[in-house]
């Protein structure tokens, strides 16, 4: 095993640990995920695989405190200072670390961070990815379910996402509220080459899933 992927697995070990019993929608299925789209994005893009995989296995460690405290705290920023600590203890250099914390706190839709480097916005454009297609929405029925919702839809989520002002979880969030006020835009937020080229095919069969659903929901199909 090459010292590289001795740190990796070393790194993989330290996050798992922040994810036990975590939530169905960000566990670590969704890390993996990110991690081998990062992966391949990353190889396409020219990015520092080594950062960018570091990068993704921690950049959620933050989500299980943010989703216990019902989206009160920023879970990127929780992110940064657990994995500055992390990366300090396994003396990964200060060059290394300063990405790779960079990644993690740009990696959020919902904060003002900016990815700058190759590698975060490989992330950022990976851990997006996944909140869209086939897999997007099954993540985020769950996401719904954790948030408190008892309902697969209200009928009025176009007019709840006009007047939501925040992202915080209440009961009147569903699947297709989160389509609304989030889901539909990330094609239009990704911002690597390779990235935009799956956001489009994810796009349009969410886009089409959700036309479907309300087909069904009026008797049409």
């Amino acid at each position: 095993m090459t010292l590289k992927k001795a740190v990796i697995k070393d790194i993989e070990e330290e996050a798992r640990k922040y994810f036990k019993n975590a939530s169905g929608c960000h566990d670590w299925s969704h890390v993996d995920r990110v991690r081998n789209l990062a992966l391949h994005i990353g190889r396409k893009e020219k990015a520092d695989l080594f950062v960018l995989e570091i990068a993704a296995l921690l950049h959620d460690i933050g989500r299980k405190k943010e989703m216990k405290n019902k989206g009160k705290f920023c879970h990127a920023e929780i992110g940064f200072d657990l994995a500055e600590k992390i990366l300090k203890r396994l003396n990964f250099n200060e060059k290394q670390i300063s990405n790779i914390c960079h990644c993690i706190i740009t990696h959020r839709f919902r904060n003002s961070h900016v990815p700058n480097s190759i590698e975060a916005k490989v992330l950022y454009d990976a851990d997006k990815l996944d909140s869209i297609g086939a897999i997007g929405v099954a993540r985020t029925c769950l996401f719904a379910g954790n948030a408190g919702s008892n309902t697969v839809y209200t009928g009025n989520e176009k007019n709840i996402a006009k007047r939501k002002k925040d992202y915080s979880y209440t009961k009147e969030d569903s699947a297709y509220l989160e389509f609304e006020v989030k889901l539909k835009h990330i094609k239009n937020k990704i911002l690597t080459k390779t990235g935009k080229k799956i956001a489009l095919d994810r796009h349009n069969y969410m886009k089409n899933y959700f036309k479907r659903m309300w087909q069904e929901v009026r008797g049409e199909k």
